[in-house]
């Protein structure tokens, strides 16, 4: 029913940029915090950006703090991320997840804290 489809991933070089999006379905996106993730191989899955239904909240890792932005457009029930000046270490493949409610409505950054996932898309960033 809850289906996210990410897009925009590629082979890129260092310093360069591209732009991620994830359409989602089968839920009220405009109510969901939606989150960003990565997975590198070898490694865990490691939380990317947040953001909360109306963009009134956002946040990044400080691993890309400076360089990537999180924004959404709910009448497209899209969310996106921006990547600037690219590294090779944020080469992995990247997830948009739908975030659960929260008491606090703060932003999860853990893995199980988001109830659906997509699909995936990879990002390669070569030296």
């Amino acid at each position: 029913q809850v289906q996210l489809v990410e897009s925009g991933g590629a082979l890129a070089e260092a310093g360069g940029s591209l732009v991620l999006s994830c359409a989602a379905s089968g839920l009220v996106f405009s109510a969901a915090t939606m989150g960003w993730f990565r997975q590198a191989p070898g490694k865990e899955r490691e939380f990317v950006a947040a953001i909360n239904w109306n963009s009134e909240i956002s946040s990044l890792a400080d691993s890309v703090k400076g360089r990537f932005t999180v924004s959404r457009d709910n009448a497209k029930n899209t969310v996106f991320l921006q990547m600037n000046s690219l590294e090779p270490g944020d080469t992995a493949v990247y997830y948009c997840a739908v975030g659960g409610p929260r008491l606090d409505n703060s932003l999860g950054t853990h893995p199980y804290e988001y109830r659906y996932w997509g699909q995936g898309t990879q990002v390669t960033i070569s030296s």
